[in-house]
Protein backbone atom coordinates (compact mmCIF):
# COMPACT_ATOMS: atom_id res chain seq x y z
CA UNK A 1 0.00 0.00 0.00
CA UNK A 2 1.32 3.44 -0.93
CA UNK A 3 -0.11 6.92 -0.40
CA UNK A 4 1.30 9.67 -2.58
CA UNK A 5 0.40 12.90 -4.28
CA UNK A 6 -1.27 12.45 -7.65
CA UNK A 7 0.28 14.63 -10.35
CA UNK A 8 -1.56 16.61 -13.00
CA UNK A 9 -0.33 14.05 -15.55
CA UNK A 10 -2.39 11.40 -13.71
CA UNK A 11 -5.74 13.18 -13.73
CA UNK A 12 -7.27 10.44 -15.87
CA UNK A 13 -6.56 7.89 -13.10
CA UNK A 14 -7.94 10.24 -10.44
CA UNK A 15 -11.06 10.95 -12.50
CA UNK A 16 -12.00 7.28 -12.68
CA UNK A 17 -12.40 7.28 -8.89
CA UNK A 18 -13.65 10.81 -8.15
CA UNK A 19 -16.56 10.34 -10.55
CA UNK A 20 -17.99 7.91 -7.95
CA UNK A 21 -18.38 10.92 -5.62
CA UNK A 22 -18.76 13.94 -7.92
CA UNK A 23 -20.98 14.10 -10.99
CA UNK A 24 -18.58 15.80 -13.39
CA UNK A 25 -17.45 15.18 -16.94
CA UNK A 26 -13.72 14.69 -17.39
CA UNK A 27 -13.41 18.14 -18.96
CA UNK A 28 -15.20 19.78 -16.01
CA UNK A 29 -12.99 17.86 -13.58
CA UNK A 30 -9.80 18.88 -15.36
CA UNK A 31 -10.85 22.53 -15.64
CA UNK A 32 -11.76 22.69 -11.94
CA UNK A 33 -8.49 21.05 -10.86
CA UNK A 34 -6.51 23.64 -12.82
CA UNK A 35 -8.68 26.44 -11.42
CA UNK A 36 -8.11 25.20 -7.83
CA UNK A 37 -4.32 25.21 -8.17
CA UNK A 38 -4.16 28.76 -6.76
CA UNK A 39 -5.61 27.34 -3.50
CA UNK A 40 -2.81 24.75 -3.35
CA UNK A 41 -5.38 21.97 -3.79
CA UNK A 42 -3.54 18.67 -3.47
CA UNK A 43 -4.74 15.25 -4.56
CA UNK A 44 -3.51 12.24 -2.63
CA UNK A 45 -4.11 8.70 -3.69
CA UNK A 46 -3.87 5.41 -1.88
CA UNK A 47 -2.58 2.79 -4.30
CA UNK A 48 -2.21 -0.94 -3.99
CA UNK A 49 -0.62 -2.87 -6.87
CA UNK A 50 -0.83 0.33 -8.98
CA UNK A 51 -4.61 0.54 -8.51
CA UNK A 52 -6.06 3.72 -7.01
CA UNK A 53 -8.38 2.81 -4.13
CA UNK A 54 -8.80 6.10 -2.26
CA UNK A 55 -8.77 9.71 -3.48
CA UNK A 56 -8.40 12.69 -1.15
CA UNK A 57 -8.46 16.30 -2.33
CA UNK A 58 -7.28 18.69 0.37
CA UNK A 59 -6.27 22.29 1.06
CA UNK A 60 -4.43 23.82 4.01
CA UNK A 61 -6.29 27.02 4.84
CA UNK A 62 -6.98 29.49 7.61
CA UNK A 63 -10.19 31.16 8.73
CA UNK A 64 -11.53 32.70 11.92
CA UNK A 65 -13.67 29.71 12.89
CA UNK A 66 -11.30 26.77 12.37
CA UNK A 67 -8.06 28.76 12.47
CA UNK A 68 -5.35 26.90 10.51
CA UNK A 69 -6.80 23.62 9.31
CA UNK A 70 -6.75 20.98 6.63
CA UNK A 71 -9.96 21.10 4.64
CA UNK A 72 -10.90 17.86 2.92
CA UNK A 73 -12.81 18.84 -0.21
CA UNK A 74 -13.10 15.31 -1.55
CA UNK A 75 -12.62 11.86 -0.04
CA UNK A 76 -13.76 8.66 -1.69
CA UNK A 77 -12.80 5.00 -1.63
CA UNK A 78 -13.50 2.78 -4.62
CA UNK A 79 -16.94 1.16 -4.57
CA UNK A 80 -16.61 -2.47 -3.54
CA UNK A 81 -13.37 -1.74 -1.65
CA UNK A 82 -14.85 0.13 1.29
CA UNK A 83 -14.45 -1.35 4.79
CA UNK A 84 -11.02 -2.73 3.84
CA UNK A 85 -9.03 -0.11 5.78
CA UNK A 86 -8.18 2.15 2.85
CA UNK A 87 -10.15 5.14 4.17
CA UNK A 88 -8.67 4.67 7.64
CA UNK A 89 -5.15 4.68 6.18
CA UNK A 90 -5.88 7.82 4.18
CA UNK A 91 -7.28 9.63 7.24
CA UNK A 92 -4.15 8.69 9.20
CA UNK A 93 -1.99 10.05 6.38
CA UNK A 94 -4.02 13.27 6.23
CA UNK A 95 -3.68 13.72 9.98
CA UNK A 96 0.11 13.46 9.70
CA UNK A 97 0.05 15.84 6.72
CA UNK A 98 -2.03 18.36 8.71
CA UNK A 99 0.39 18.17 11.64
CA UNK A 100 3.34 18.93 9.35
CA UNK A 101 1.58 22.19 8.42
CA UNK A 102 0.73 22.88 12.09
CA UNK A 103 -3.01 22.65 11.48
CA UNK A 104 -5.29 22.63 14.51
CA UNK A 105 -8.11 20.68 12.84
CA UNK A 106 -9.17 18.56 9.91
CA UNK A 107 -12.48 19.81 8.53
CA UNK A 108 -14.81 18.29 5.96
CA UNK A 109 -18.40 18.50 4.78
CA UNK A 110 -20.57 15.49 3.95
CA UNK A 111 -24.05 15.40 2.43
CA UNK A 112 -27.04 14.32 4.54
CA UNK A 113 -27.60 11.17 2.48
CA UNK A 114 -24.10 9.79 3.10
CA UNK A 115 -24.98 8.20 6.45
CA UNK A 116 -22.43 5.40 6.08
CA UNK A 117 -19.71 8.01 5.55
CA UNK A 118 -20.91 9.90 8.64
CA UNK A 119 -20.56 6.76 10.76
CA UNK A 120 -17.07 6.26 9.32
CA UNK A 121 -16.01 9.82 10.19
CA UNK A 122 -17.47 9.67 13.68
CA UNK A 123 -15.76 6.32 14.27
CA UNK A 124 -12.47 8.03 13.39
CA UNK A 125 -12.83 10.95 15.79
CA UNK A 126 -14.80 13.52 13.80
CA UNK A 127 -17.81 15.23 15.31
CA UNK A 128 -20.72 17.08 13.71
CA UNK A 129 -20.29 20.80 14.36
CA UNK A 130 -22.56 22.69 11.99
CA UNK A 131 -24.85 22.68 8.98
CA UNK A 132 -23.58 23.80 5.61
CA UNK A 133 -25.96 26.19 3.83
CA UNK A 134 -26.00 26.60 0.06
CA UNK A 135 -27.84 29.04 -2.18
CA UNK A 136 -27.72 28.43 -5.90
CA UNK A 137 -27.26 31.58 -7.99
Amino acid sequence: MQIREISLKELDIAYELIKELRHLSYDEFEDLIYEMRHREYKIFGLFERNILYTYAGVVVQTNLYHKKHLYVDDLVTKEGSRSHGYGKEMLSYLEDYAKIFQCQHIVLSSGFAREEAHRFYEHHGFSKKSFLFLKTL
